[in-house]
């Protein structure tokens, strides 16, 4: 789209009386290669395109979208969503003539091979690679399957307040699943790295590592016993274990939350809601991470946030909106999936950050507990924080030691309630890929921690 259009657009829409106008243009071309049972299952490419319009009056939002990007089309979008609004009064913006600028922010990611100059075969094989490296491991591997995917989005950004912004964005993942069978018992396992990187990433990865890794698991756990449910004292491994953290304390501290006043963090700000071993962070402009942004969805510039420092909570996440009816300042986190969503508030790379204890240290200061090494999948109530989650590879902990695997074992809790309950926090940082679904659509984020100590937390078991 250009200047002159955008233009024409927006000061339709203030002429309707709105404080805020705003046009999301995107051009996505996405590829993707699924293989499963040693059979490609799907292989797709193909370019979405189209326009966001977001109208503001106050706080009310109005929203529409369209892949029609004729102006008297989007001009008859201007006077729909305007006619949203029965008592529109007088806006802040009357008789302001729009004159866009361009705002430039440079990439934070290194991309060097276009994945749209690639093709599918390529990725098949890496695909091939892992299925070959987990089925070899034992007879008792029983369904394999990967997936390798890629997508290349040009984003323009246009507004009333004159600002122009276009944005480059390139993802790249790549994620397996193994089954190991003994009988009727079916346990899996599975890896999912992903960079803001090209086709590079899939050409440096160690996709036989991955493999190996996803399958070793899954074999182990087959043979491991189940554990029983009680509250005990929790080490969480690095990297996934941040999931809990993302789930059940980082979205009740995203705005979107807060001003809804579904979150237990409300009008806690300034307030020790942590540990003091406990900082926590989400950060938008780690170089080629897959939660990384060059600038929200709202062509603001993106920053280091300070979620939680030394128990302290110290900021929430937020939008134009959530900034607006909270109070507080804008952090750089408005996204959303696509042009098909209004922005909101939303994580970017959320971790706990790294402290000064040692693993070792961690393992041996617990008479009986449990060492979850790798978390799974489950469910969180961003209102209240409660949650529920599996552990994908667990151990028992007897006299400081780490003794026999064990499976079955969820961990169950709040949020706002185990945040005082981490008193360790150690030095081995790891941060690791993810998807997160919300009002505003899927986004890629990053989620992780060191490995932590939990005093005490319920683990559900047999």
């Amino acid at each position: 789209m250009d200047e002159r259009k955008a233009e024409k657009i927006i000061q339709a829409g203030l002429d309707k009386k709105a404080d805020f106008v705003e046009l999301f243009v995107e051009e996505t071309r996405g590829a993707s290669v699924a293989y499963n049972n040693r059979k490609v299952e799907t292989a797709s490419a193909g370019t979405d395109y189209g326009i966001g319009i977001r109208m503001i009056y106050g706080t009310e939002v109005f929203y529409a979208n369209t892949s029609n990007d004729d102006e008297e089309h989007l001009l008859q979008l201007i006077e729909a969503l305007s006619k949203t609004k029965s008592d529109t009064k007088a806006s802040i913006q009357a008789g302001k003539v729009i004159q866009l600028q361009e705002k430039v922010f440079p990439s934070l990611h290194t991309v060097t091979l276009d994945p749209r100059k690639i093709g599918q075969e390529k990725k098949l094989s890496i695909l091939k690679l892992a299925d070959e490296t987990a089925r070899a491991m034992s007879p008792k591997i029983a369904q394999v399957s990967a997936r390798a995917f890629d997508s290349v989005s040009n984003i323009l950004i246009f507004n009333s307040e004159g600002l122009m912004v276009k944005d480059f964005r390139v993802l790249s993942r790549f994620s397996m699943s193994v089954t190991a069978q003994d009988g009727v018992e079916l346990i899996s396992a599975g890896e999912s790295p992903g960079a803001q990187r090209g086709f590079e990433f899939f050409e440096s990865l160690d996709v036989t590592s991955y493999a190996k890794t996803a399958t070793e698991r899954a074999l182990l756990m087959l043979s491991a016993g189940y554990v029983t449910g009680k509250k005990m004292p929790v080490v969480m491994g690095n990297g996934f274990g941040g999931v809990i953290f993302h789930e059940a304390c980082g979205h009740p501290l995203e705005t979107e939350a807060i001003r809804k006043k579904a979150s237990p963090f409300c009008d806690k700000l300034g307030q020790q809601i942590a540990h003091s071993a406990v900082t926590a962070i989400d950060e938008g402009a780690i170089p080629n991470s897959w939660g990384s942004i060059n600038v929200d969805d709202e062509g603001y510039p993106v920053e280091k946030t300070v979620l939680i420092e030394n128990g302290i909570l110290k900021n929430y996440l937020s939008d134009r909106v959530g900034a607006m009816e909270t109070g507080v300042r804008r952090t750089g986190s408005a996204r959303r999936e696509s042009y098909h969503y209004a922005p909101v508030s939303r994580m970017r790379n959320t971790y706990i950050d790294k402290g000064k204890d040692k693993f070792e240290e961690m393992i041996r200061s617990i008479d009986d507990g449990l060492y979850a090494k790798k978390m799974g999948g489950g469910s969180v109530n961003p209102a209240t924080g409660e949650f529920n989650f599996a552990v994908e590879e667990g151990y028992l902990i007897k006299n400081g030691k780490i003794t026999v695997p064990v499976r079955g074992a969820t961990l169950i809790g709040k949020g706002h309630e185990i945040l005082p309950k981490i008193s360790m926090v150690g030095d081995d940082l790891e941060i690791t890929a993810g998807m997160c679904g919300a009002s505003s659509g899927s986004v890629p984020v990053t989620v992780g921690q060191p490995s932590i100590k939990v005093d005490e937390i319920l683990v559900g078991g047999r």
